[in-house]
């Protein structure tokens, strides 16, 4: 056995029980339709007050989404109208807020919000606000402004515009999408551009160059969303053989000239790169099958 072979099979060791501990599921390989992603500008029927909306298949534990018990180091902030809810967008400015819509009698309300509360300590780069519905006149009046008529519902946020939507999920899903649209500081290489691409797999030419994964999704995908903690695992156990980057194909109109340069037609597609030559692809998100097809292209021979 080489000695490239044993540090590569030492750290699939590290990957495997890394994600083997994760919580995202591994399930079989799903894929979405590459597609333009279609966001509404109309405000849908709006009840006079958010009614609850319980997930049958993700489940929190129990605990009252209330101000009482908080400890001092919580960062959920609390707003009550639209005026502190704008401010609270504009002063985030380019980073990730993510809005848990709540009701006091929701008791899918407070089984999700110890897990905002979780997530606001593990992550500085992210703003949580919460907004009780039922509370006030102004607070219905911000629900309806944002077309919210279920509860518990998340809205996030860039720029003060409006990126990703959830209604109903688990402390599972919460966690992933916190990660995928507000991933900043991870080992996982953010590309914007065609030109971002190049410059990366120029970096990585030649023998001591790594082989570059590119994980190519979209803005509004569940697989996409689904696959990333693993990838971002991945990006951490696999630092000294891998490179790891992501874009997303409907960013801009780079983005998109380059996911039909790449005939990419299904997401998550991710494309294996090797000294500047592209040596395969992979289509799905199947944590296993993406270990195995990362290892194999980094000359490990894997046998399933």
């Amino acid at each position: 056995m080489t000695s490239t072979t044993a540090t590569f099979l030492s750290t699939l060791a590290r990957a495997t029980a890394s994600l083997s501990s994760s919580t995202m599921p591994s399930g079989g390989a799903k894929v979405v339709r590459f597609l333009p992603a279609q966001t509404s500008r109309g405000r849908r029927a709006v009840l006079s007050a958010p009614r609850a909306a319980v997930s049958d298949t993700e489940k929190a534990q129990p605990a009252p989404a209330s101000d009482k018990g908080k400890s001092k180091d919580e960062r959920v902030v609390k707003v009550h109208s639209i005026e502190e809810f704008d401010g609270a967008l504009k002063a985030a400015k380019n980073r990730l807020v993510v809005v848990e819509f709540a009701a006091s009698d929701s008791e899918s309300s407070s089984q999700i919000y110890p897990t905002m509360v979780q997530l606001s300590r593990t992550c500085g780069d992210v703003d949580f606000l919460l907004v009780m519905g039922d509370e006030s006149e102004a607070a219905k009046e911000l629900c309806r402004r944002e077309g919210i008529t279920q509860v518990p519902h998340f809205n996030f946020y860039k720029g003060a515009e409006k990126v990703h939507e959830e209604e109903a999920i688990g402390p599972e899903r919460l966690a992933g999408d916190v990660l995928y649209y507000g991933d900043s500081h991870s080992a996982v290489v953010q590309l914007h551009s065609r030109d971002d691409l190049e410059a990366l797999i120029n970096e990585h030419r030649g023998e001591k160059g790594k082989l570059v994964v590119l994980d190519v999704g979209l803005k509004h995908c569940g697989p996409c969303v689904k696959v990333y903690p693993t990838v971002v695992k991945l990006s951490r156990s696999m630092a000294e053989t891998t490179v790891f980057a992501r874009m997303n194909g409907d960013e801009n109109d780079s983005c998109i000239q380059f996911l039909r340069d790449m005939d990419v037609v299904e997401v998550p597609t991710f494309v294996f790169i090797r000294d500047g030559k592209i040596v395969g692809r992979y289509v799905g998100s199947g944590k296993g099958e993406l270990v195995g097809e990362i290892l194999r292209y980094n000359g490990v021979r894997v046998t399933y």
